[in-house]
């Protein structure tokens, strides 16, 4: 069935025993189809969906994830009628997503589904004040460049930012919908959420993940165009982590 947009369940009757695995894809056509049979295979006896949001590619990506919907039925295809971005792509996919809990992958296939119900079992696990577990690259498979890119990156978002994440541009991250839904939403929001979670009130768990070579396509992101972004958006988050002020515990009284 095809629809002009998502129609978004509400936060109130998200189903808390499915998981829902969110992937933005651009221009993957090479990388997709192939990551959304990992994905099943890596749930495979699991309640989920997999919902892959196509934002406005050129190839064929959209196409071949159409006609893998045959193969998977547990797969949602959404598509973006232009391009909007990674964080737009995410935002679709958790506003359309019937589960409690979300699970984001890259696109690339760079980020192993394999990992990924593990730190689904960590969330389930933990106290409700835990918003998020965040994926942590223990062996990042990128060049030296965008290494060390990433390294300073991080050390800079953290000492601004006051957040506890060593590698906030791990695609793979498990979160409650519920709190995501609670956050502000902007451009290139994906980059902050642990310090959004944290400026919510919540808390933010973390654990070691593999990281393989992309195979197929290209980044859609340079040091530079990274840089230029950072800088904007890191002056964004502290504006906006500045005028939050929280009221501690709210208490219900009722007859």
């Amino acid at each position: 069935m095809t629809r002009s947009a998502p129609t978004p369940s509400s936060p109130d009757f998200a189903d808390e025993t499915l998981v829902s695995v969110v992937v933005p894809v651009h221009d993957e056509a090479g990388a997709a189809v192939t990551l959304a049979r990992d994905i099943a295979t890596a749930f495979e006896g699991r309640h989920f969906e997999m919902i892959f949001v196509d934002d406005a590619s050129k190839d064929d990506t959209l196409s071949l994830l159409r006609a893998a919907t045959q193969e998977l039925p547990m797969l949602r295809v959404l598509s973006h009628g232009r391009n909007a971005g990674q964080s737009r792509a995410v935002r679709t996919g958790v506003l359309a997503a019937r589960g409690g809990i979300i699970v984001t992958l890259d696109g690339d296939g760079q980020n192993p589904p394999h990992d990924a119900p593990g730190l689904v079992d960590m969330l389930v696990a933990a106290p409700a004040d835990v918003g998020l577990v965040g994926g942590r690259r223990a062996r990042r498979q990128d060049s030296e460049a965008k290494r060390r890119a990433s390294l300073w990156a991080n050390r800079i978002r953290k000492k601004l930012l006051h957040d506890d994440a060593d590698d906030t541009g791990c695609g793979l991250k498990v979160f409650r919908r519920e709190a995501f839904l609670r956050l502000p939403y902007f451009d290139h929001m994906h980059r902050y959420l642990p310090a959004l979670m944290i400026r919510e009130g919540y808390r933010n768990l973390y654990r070691d993940v593999d990281h393989r070579h992309r195979e197929t396509g290209r980044s859609k992101y340079t040091n530079w165009g990274r840089l230029k972004a950072s800088i904007s958006d890191l002056m964004g988050v502290i504006w906006l982590k500045s005028r939050c002020r929280s009221p501690g515990r709210i208490d219900e009284y009722s007859a």
